[in-house]
């Protein structure tokens, strides 16, 4: 029976997260040793050639799973070099390390974790006389034999269970009140997680783009696979100094990654997630060449812009779909024939966040390279968008690639809205504010949320950043998506830049607007937590809706949120949410951390910390997969026990996980004044323009709403009636 309870975490104070896969591998292990006392000569030297490529994994998967012999083989070809440890990780492997070390290496603190071999596995060695590999394997065996006794394993399972039990504890113990908090040992905690959800995708679903934890399987996307998963997490490997693991993506994207597929892709997600990842990961690799290193990024070594010439590949792959009439972006690519695909869906419209979120990859790709067309293309599209002169910088959710004008009057920050706003701030920054006309956009839209979005909910007076379905002048629908809560965040590095808020503060550009704003960020931050905190397992529903006051109340009322969340069931601050059951599914998204994280940068209120502590904690304890199978999304998370949905999206590792990581580390690790972070939370450096690079757009002049006045010198040109697809499709 799937108990969907792996860590015992709601039975017993006590847990374990390798329980039943550390018994099943001191049976199989036992069972080996028996077999190879009965066996004749031959079988007991093949069993000892055998247990020389044993290495006890961080989670003990199963040893008798067939993907283990051909991982080995893998790993034992890699080349790789084994780098010193900046400290021992916390769990069971951390205690046989401290016992075993000094076995194979000089000092302690150096011995390298799962599938990161001690010392180097070069080609000199792997070239040297047979007798003497097999005397080296046969002296490995008998080690690994003999400090496996000497733990207990052929005994019995109960030293590995105790182990086990006390890698998780911690969850279920009460902090000493008072006591200091350690941030970095609380980080580590989340680089654990990590590792429990790579190693169980690189055992179970190597390679392919989508990863079911429950079953254990995978699914490609495309016919060879786009590294789904494994491009989007490089950079989070980097920052967790992830050597080995690491070595081993870069190894796959060298041998296996190709684009030359016959295969429609959506221009929007291949561009923040794999375009993303590859140039974040070239920009990590120069900037932090501590961080995980490679010899193969030694500078003149071979294939030191893998990532780069990887990315310029698929970029070129994806200009096909600006080939609209209008500039456009088509939502679909052909990744061999590089031909623009309308939308199968909307009419055939595009979404407004999804072609006017492609600016900070593509930029950033031209200041590589110096090859200006995808700067271009990209900045393109935003004037297209302006152009449409729509009020108060506020734009529907759909836009159509063959016209550049927008499909109904759906206005909304969550899901086909979003992350246009961002963008626009964000390509402020990233050319080190030397390109205004993208604050000023910024500005305008932020004050038209202002002005048609916010509401306060009753009868709390939670903030709500609410959604126009029909137009700006039609009724408020109080719903916010949990996409929504990248917001917060965004408006305070608007706010400040990036700098500490009481940096920010002495600099002359200080006004009450930007204190306003302040105020703005930091009540949307606690509505966003406000949506975990009403959940039985503490994680946000996808979409929340608000009971509010009709009329609904303007942003300028009156107006004071509950200082705590108070836990009680019957608390009356619960009652302000509106929770759907169609609406109860948690993805594992990173936008309410994301904001936590930017919150606790330029605040210094370590509340937001605390709050993503609380949201961590919750994820271990309601979405951890038995059998070492990692984390997994959940249908129901307003249910104990919730209700799993058996999916790891690739962004649990490429932002979840990376921006709780990044909550618990020092300020100095990507310090915000220095970076821009895209919308996949792939991380770029900001840049001069110089003289090669420049903005090649003009905005027509505005009234007071934000519509352009027309010139009366211009000749009016007759506008086409647009098309949807169905209707182009029935005329011909």
């Amino acid at each position: 029976m799937n108990t969907r309870d792996p860590f015992n975490l709601r039975r017993s104070p006590a847990f374990s997260i390798l329980h039943a896969t550390a018994s099943r591998a001191a049976a199989n292990v036992t069972q080996q040793v028996v077999e190879a006392g009965t066996q004749a000569y031959e079988s007991g030297r093949q069993a000892v050639e055998d247990m020389s490529t044993f290495s006890v994994p961080k989670n003990v998967p199963s040893f008798t799973n067939p993907q283990r012999e051909l991982e080995n083989r893998a790993w034992g070809a890699s080349g790789m070099t084994a780098r010193s440890a900046q400290s021992h990780p916390n769990g069971v492997i951390g205690d046989i390390q401290d016992r075993v070390g000094g076995f194979f290496e000089k000092g302690r603190g150096d011995l390298p974790m799962y599938k990161d071999k001690p010392y180097s596995y070069a080609s000199s060695r792997r070239q040297s006389s047979f007798w003497r590999r097999k005397k080296t394997l046969g002296t490995a065996g008998f080690l690994l034999l003999s400090i496996l006794y000497f733990l207990g394993v052929f005994g019995s399972n109960r030293h590995a269970t105790k182990k086990a039990m006390n890698t998780w504890e911690w969850l279920q113990r009460p902090e000493k009140s008072g006591s200091k908090i350690d941030w970095l040992d609380r980080r580590e905690k989340v680089k654990e997680a990590f590792t429990l959800s790579w190693d169980s995708y690189e055992r179970y679903a190597w390679g392919y783009d989508e990863f079911h934890p429950i079953t254990k399987k995978g699914r490609y996307m495309t016919p060879k696979g786009m590294g789904w998963i494994i491009v989007d997490a490089l950079d989070t490997m980097m920052l967790m100094n992830l050597t080995s693991r690491l070595t081993h993506a870069r190894d796959w994207l060298d041998k296996k990654l190709d684009y030359e597929q016959d295969q429609e892709v959506n221009t929007f997600e291949t561009t923040i997630r794999m375009l993303g990842g590859l140039l974040s990961a070239h920009y990590l690799s120069n900037e932090y060449p501590e961080l995980a290193p490679l010899t193969e990024d030694d500078e003149g070594g071979p294939g030191e812009d893998l990532y780069i010439e990887k990315a310029k590949d698929l970029a070129d792959r994806l200009m096909g779909a600006f080939d609209s009439p209008s500039g456009i972006p088509y939502a679909s690519v052909n990744l061999k024939t590089t031909k623009g695909i309308v939308s199968h869906d909307d009419g055939g419209a595009s979404s407004t966040a999804e072609a006017a979120t492609l600016q900070l990859e593509l930029k950033y790709l031209t200041k590589i390279t110096g090859e200006t067309l995808y700067w271009e293309k990209a900045e393109n599209v935003i004037k297209i968008i302006d152009d449409n002169g729509r009020e108060d910088g506020l734009l529907p959710i759909y836009i159509y690639a063959h016209s550049g004008e927008f499909r109904g009057e759906n206005i909304r920050l969550g899901s086909r809205g979003d992350s246009y706003y961002e963008y626009l701030i964000k390509q402020y920054l990233q050319t080190s504010k030397q390109e205004p006309i993208y604050e000023e956009l910024w500005d305008e839209s932020l004050a038209g949320v202002r002005k048609h979005l916010i509401t306060y909910s009753t009868p709390s007076k939670f903030t709500v950043l609410a959604e126009r379905p029909n137009g700006l002048h039609q009724p408020l629908s109080p719903k916010m998506d949990h996409l929504v809560c990248f917001m917060p965040g965004t408006i305070a590095l608007a706010a400040t830049g990036g700098i500490p808020e009481k940096e920010a503060r002495k600099l002359s550009t200080w006004n009450a607007r930007k204190d306003e704003e302040m105020e703005l960020a930091r009540e949307l931050t606690k509505t966003c937590w406000g949506m975990y905190k009403v959940m039985a397992t503490g994680l946000a529903p996808e979409i929340a809706h608000f009971n509010i006051d009709d009329p609904p109340l303007p942003e300028s009322a009156p107006h004071k949120s509950p200082a705590e969340f108070d836990d009680a069931e019957d608390a009356e601050w619960k009652t302000d949410f509106v929770l759907k059951p169609q609406d109860n599914h948690n993805l594992q998204r990173p936008e309410t951390v994301e904001s936590l994280f930017y919150m606790w940068r330029i605040t210094g209120d370590e509340i937001y910390r605390e709050w993503g502590w609380e949201m961590f904690k919750s994820f271990l304890q309601h979405t951890a997969v038995e059998e070492g199978g990692g984390f997994t999304s959940l249908s129901d998370a307003n249910v104990l026990p919730p209700v799993t949905r058996d999916n790891m999206e690739s962004f649990w590792l490429a932002e979840t996980l990376k921006y709780l990581y990044l909550l618990f580390s020092p300020n100095d690790l990507i310090p915000l004044d220095k970076v821009v972070i895209n919308t996949e939370a792939h991380i770029f450096p900001r840049f001069q323009l110089g003289q090669l690079f420049k903005t090649g757009w003009k905005r027509k002049p505005r009234d007071k709403d934000g519509k352009i006045i027309p010139d009366p010198l211009a000749k009016e040109e007759p506008r086409v009636k647009t098309k949807t697809v169905a209707e182009a499709e029935s005329s011909s």
